[in-house]
């Protein structure tokens, strides 16, 4: 029997049920494990559909790049980042892809270039799982709404293990920095990344820049750092030893970290999934949580459902870095901005005899 050219997956909309054609609905995206089932693409559409909710809350009206996997995922494949990885089997779509549907919105945003996309700009449900329907895994939505897209509504936290630490090392990090926000006054929402770390997310009103935030997420790791010996700001990997980093260039302009609700290419088909601060508290196998496992959790509702009623002030920390006004690195890709380090790996600065603009003196 022929398989079939194509499904439809219906979706509530503004004026009533959407049918949402996903081409190749039997395509193989997740190869079966020892845990789990395989996963066609009809099913990862069918899964956007079933955590509509909580996905809409982590996507609506927000610039989105998609991370698109149109082959699915199998041990070796890669993921391009930069036009050095031609030839890679998935790819980030920072504009609208050709054949969009009429009902998909956009929002036009700057990239530290200066140039300027129109981005899908989720407004309903029926948006992602069309993304589906394009090999979309993982959604990367700005931390703006349209509305305002220079000034953000959300201080991300990347809390990232580096070689050498476990997720309970994370996980202990997690509960410091819960502790920490406690303290500033300010409420956080906490997910598994889908992978080996923990996010935290905190709304706050949007009355400052990009760089404000960055700075912000700066002042929030190092004092981190002065809680727990077991995390680093450092953004040279060769400074940063077996402890969790907290990533604050993930709030620059144009940094993205994986949704809400989004699945990660990684076998098994995990989800980064919302918690409850007491339930990350005793998360031990962050896969335990995928596609099979987190529609059930929204029987009893989304754990992030109040996220969009807490509008946090940014003041206290930047206060914290107001104390100590010292930049850090920029990504790489980025213009050289003003009072940042010279970007030189710090073994090779020594090595080279690198002054410290960055500028080469001798051998």
């Amino acid at each position: 029997m022929a398989k079939p050219a194509a499904a439809e997956v219906v979706v509530p909309g503004p004026d009533g049920d959407r049918a949402v054609r996903v081409s190749s609905p039997d395509r193989v995206i997740y190869e079966a494990t020892e845990s789990t089932p395989e996963v066609t693409k009809l099913m990862v559409a069918q899964f956007f559909a079933d955590v509509g909710d909580g996905l809409m809350r982590a996507l609506r009206d927000r610039p989105t790049a998609l991370e698109r996997w149109t082959s699915g995922v199998r041990p070796g494949m890669k993921l391009a980042t930069g036009p050095q990885d031609k030839g890679a089997d998935a790819f980030y779509q920072k504009r609208v892809p050709k054949g969009a549907p009429d009902y998909l919105e956009t929002a036009t945003i700057t990239f530290p270039s200066g140039r300027t996309a129109d981005e899908i700009c989720p407004t309903e449900i029926a948006v992602p799982v069309w993304c589906a329907h394009m090999g979309t895994l993982t959604f990367h939505p700005w931390p703006v709404r349209r509305a305002d897209v220079d000034r953000p509504d959300e201080l991300r936290i990347d809390l990232d293990p580096q070689p050498g630490t476990t997720f309970a090392d994370v996980v202990r990090v997690a509960g410091v920095a819960r502790e920490l926000l406690d303290d500033l006054g300010m409420v956080g929402f906490a997910k598994t990344s889908g992978n080996r770390g923990i996010h935290i997310f905190v709304r706050i009103r949007p009355d400052w820049e990009f760089t404000d935030v960055r700075h912000a997420a700066i002042a929030f790791g190092r004092e981190l750092e002065k809680r727990d010996d077991g995390v680093t700001t450092a953004w040279w990997k060769e400074e940063r030893g077996e402890r969790i980093f907290v990533d604050f260039n993930q709030n620059s302009r144009d940094r993205t970290i994986a949704s809400a609700y989004s699945l990660r290419p990684i076998p098994g088909s995990p989800v980064s999934t919302p918690m409850t601060w007491d339930e990350i508290a005793t998360v031990t196998d962050p896969r335990d949580h995928n596609l099979f496992t987190v529609p059930s959790r929204m029987v009893d509702g989304d754990p992030w459902a109040a996220i969009d009623d807490v509008h946090n002030d940014l003041t206290p920390l930047l206060d914290l870095w107001s104390e100590h006004p010292v930049e850090l690195n920029y990504p790489p890709d980025y213009p050289k901005m003003p009072g940042e380090p010279p970007r030189v790996q710090p073994s090779k600065k020594v090595a080279a005899h690198w002054d410290d603009a960055g500028n080469r003196v001798g051998d």
